[in-house]
C-alpha cells in the first residue's frame, strides 16, 4: 500500500460509536481493528485537524477524520529453505506442523531459523503484511518447544478472517500433553486471568490485574505416580496460556523448562522439551467458506513418555 491520507466523513450509522471502530467499517479492507488502534496511538489519526491519540474516542456525524498511511517497508527477514511439514495449503492460507524447537518469529536476537524465515521461502514471500515485518503471516503462535498445527496467512484478506474467528472462537484449537499431577474430576475449566511476571518478563503468572484466560481439560489416561494424560481446549490465546494454568492448578507439563517442577529428571525421563502438542485445528476457510479441520498423528516423545510412565 502506497502512503497517503485517508479520509472519513462521518455519516448519523456511525455517530457516537469509537474512532477505531468507526475507521474499522471504512476501512476494513486495509487495515485489522488492532493496526487501526496501533495507527491512532502512533499520532498519525486527526479528527477535524486535530490530531486524536485515543481509540476509543467518540466521532460525531459530520466529524472528518484523516488517516496519514505509514510508508511501505520492505522486509528484512531472509527467507531459508528450511523443510516444512505442511497439512494444507491454497492460495490464501498455509497450515503446517511446527517442530519442537522453532521459535514462530524472530525475537530478541534471532533473525533466521525461524517459521516466518521457512514461510517466506516457502510461499515465495507471499504473506500477510497485517502483523508487522517480523511477524508476517503469523495468525497465532506456538511456544518454542511446543510442537504442533499453526494457520499461516497468504493475504490480509485471510489474516483478518483468521484473527476474527479466533477472537469469536469459532477456530477451535486442541491440544494434548502430559503433566505431573492427578485431577480430583475427569474435566475441568481453569478460568485465571494471565500477566506478565511481575519480577521474570520472560515468564507469565496467574495474577488478577492480567487479561481474562480460559482453558478446559479433559482426562484421556490416568497413569501411575499421579501422572495424566490430558487433552486441553484453548477458549482464549494468552501467551504461555496452557502451561501457566496447568502450573497454577498444581499439575505443570512435563519438561517444562519454565513452568515445571523437574520431576522428569527424578524419574530418569529423557524429554526433548514440554511434553505439549497442538495437535487439532478447525477453522472456517476465509474464501470457500468450508470447514477445515486437521488432525496430526500423536507425538513421539509424547508417545514415548506414555509408554515409559506406564510401566514405571
Amino acid at each position: 500500500m502506497s502512503s497517503g491520507v485517508l479520509t472519513l466523513l462521518i455519516g448519523e450509522e456511525d455517530r457516537d460509536l469509537r474512532l477505531d471502530k468507526a475507521l474499522a467499517n471504512a476501512f476494513s479492507e486495509q487495515f485489522s481493528r488492532e493496526r487501526l488502534k496501533a495507527l491512532i496511538r502512533a499520532g498519525v489519526v486527526s479528527i477535524n485537524d486535530k490530531p486524536c491519540l485515543k481509540p476509543a474516542s467518540a466521532v460525531h456525524e459530520g466529524d472528518v477524520i484523516a488517516v496519514r498511511t505509514p510508508e511501505p517497508t520492505t522486509f528484512d527477514l531472509s527467507p531459508e529453505a528450511i523443510p516444512l511439514e505442511v497439512a494444507f495449503e491454497d492460495n490464501d492460507v498455509l497450515v503446517i506442523n511446527k517442530p519442537r524447537g522453532m521459535l514462530s518469529h524472530p525475537a530478541g536476537e534471532q533473525r533466521s531459523g525461524t517459521l516466518v524465515n521457512a514461510a517466506l521461502h516457502h510461499c515465495n514471500g507471499q504473506l500477510s503484511g497485517i502483523n508487522g515485518l517480523i511477524r508476517p503471516g503469523i495468525v497465532h503462535r506456538l511456544d518454542r518447544d511446543t510442537c504442533g498445527l499453526m494457520m499461516i496467512a497468504k493475504t490480509d484478506r485471510a489474516h483478518r478472517h483468521l484473527a476474527q474467528q479466533l477472537q469469536a472462537r469459532t477456530a477451535k484449537r486442541s491440544y494434548q500433553a502430559v503433566v505431573h499431577g492427578s485431577p480430583g474430576a475427569e474435566s475441568g475449566l481453569i478460568d485465571a486471568p494471565i500477566a506478565r511476571h511481575p519480577k521474570w518478563r520472560n515468564r507469565m503468572t496467574v495474577h488478577a490485574s492480567g487479561r481474562f484466560a480460559l482453558t478446559r481439560w479433559e482426562v484421556l489416561e490416568r497413569l501411575p505416580g499421579r501422572f495424566t494424560h490430558l487433552r486441553l481446549y484453548l477458549e482464549t490465546g494468552r501467551t504461555h496460556q496452557i502451561r501457566v494454568h496447568l502450573a497454577h492448578i498444581g499439575m505443570p507439563v512435563l519438561g517444562d523448562p519454565q513452568y515445571g517442577q523437574g520431576v522428569e529428571r527424578q524419574i530418569k525421563l529423557n524429554t526433548p522439551g514440554q511434553l505439549l502438542q497442538a495437535d487439532r485445528l478447525s477453522f472456517i476457510h476465509p474464501v470457500s467458506q468450508h470447514l477445515e479441520h486437521f488432525e496430526i498423528p500423536q507425538d513421539p516423545a509424547i508417545a514415548d513418555a506414555l509408554g515409559f510412565l506406564r510401566t514405571r
